[in-house]
């Protein structure tokens, strides 16, 4: 592991709280996934959805996910109660409130709009709603956002171009392009096509991989999609040759480990590989995924996972330090957080 700037000790029982205040950017966030089950039901009633669910506890009695599909069942279920822009208006600014609180200084969502407009939602509503609270996050909570319009893998590049098409007339309204969804037999290949079109149109490109799925993915992800990030990218530890080249060309990896370890990607959380990731040099981040489903906002997987993996206060430099890298932002931007994280590390020497 490398740091940019000296870091000063931190007592380790001062540590969760460093965590918790230090400013940070969360890079890989699906909005869908954020969908409280207060706010499900809340939906539910004004919408008039009936749901397969009798009420709150049965709800996250569900929750017990065994692998990816298991938890991706349940996401669909939930995501059925988004009708109306103020709906996705609604689901956001919860989200946007709960990461001004965690010190999240810069947000970049993911949404899939495929999982809406198949329910006769229009394009046009989702992201009305999601770009509206999007816009009142840097007005009234001081927090930058920006969506990331994601294809699901598990339906055709056919129907990723259809959605693309349709999502252009919104063009200004988000930054990037991204694969979410079933990994297993999805291959990034599959929309090798659909994402050169994105390039072209100026966008940028992340891509779910190395998950579930195997470090080939990662690798079809950089050399077929020309992904600038990567999404997990866990599996990356079984290929030498490819984490020398993530280290090479500073790809960032968006990790999850509160979700790696609700869909049983590793058994425990002290068996994550996040230190090891982090120690070859790779440019790491920790997010959230899904935190309604899987147990935790960012500053849970922070202050978890430090103490499953016994991370310091260096560690916690490096992370910060790496979400601001691998964002989206301009230079500017960037400085101006490094500078306020400085201030922050500051604060606890």
């Amino acid at each position: 592991m490398t740091t940019s700037s000296p870091v000063p000790p931190v007592a380790p029982e001062r540590l969760p709280e460093l965590l918790r205040a230090m400013p940070k950017a969360e890079l890989h966030i699906h909005i869908e996934g954020s969908l409280e089950p207060a706010l499900i039901f809340a939906l539910a009633q004004r919408n008039r959805v009936n749901l397969p669910y009798a009420d709150i506890p049965s709800l996250r009695r569900a929750y017990a996910f065994t692998h990816l599909q298991s938890f991706l069942d349940i996401y669909y279920a939930g995501a059925s109660v988004l009708i109306t822009a103020q709906d996705f208006y609604d689901m956001a600014w919860a989200y946007l409130q709960r990461a001004q609180a965690d010190h999240v200084v810069h947000c970049e969502l993911f949404f899939d709009p495929q999982t809406h407009t198949a329910r006769g939602v229009a394009l046009r509503t989702v992201i009305e709603g999601l770009y509206r609270a999007c816009l009142d996050a840097r007005e009234k909570l001081g927090i930058s956002a920006a969506l990331i319009l994601c294809f699901l893998r598990h339906l055709s590049e056919q129907d990723a171009f259809a959605t693309l098409e349709q999502a252009l007339p919104y063009r200004d309204r988000f930054i990037g392009v991204g694969l979410d969804s079933s990994e297993v037999g999805h291959p990034p290949e599959k929309f090798a096509r659909v994402f050169a079109r994105c390039r072209e149109l100026g966008l940028h490109v992340v891509a779910h991989a190395g998950e579930e799925g195997p470090p080939e993915y990662i690798w079809a992800a950089l050399d077929w999609l020309k992904a600038e990030r990567i999404d997990h990218g866990v599996q990356s530890t079984k290929d030498p040759a490819l984490m020398a080249r993530l280290a090479r060309e500073r790809i960032p990896l968006t990790v999850c480990p509160l979700s790696n370890l609700k869909l049983c990607v590793f058994p425990r959380l002290s068996a994550h590989n996040l230190r090891a990731l982090l120690e070859a040099g790779l440019v790491a981040t920790v997010n959230s995924d899904d935190p309604a489903y899987f147990g935790g906002y960012i500053n849970d997987n922070f202050v978890q996972s430090f103490g499953a993996l016994g991370l310091d206060a260096g560690h916690a430099w490096q992370l910060a330090l790496n979400s601001f890298e691998a964002s989206f932002i301009d230079a500017s931007a960037k400085a101006r957080y490094r500078d306020a994280l400085g201030e922050c590390f500051a604060r606890f020497g």
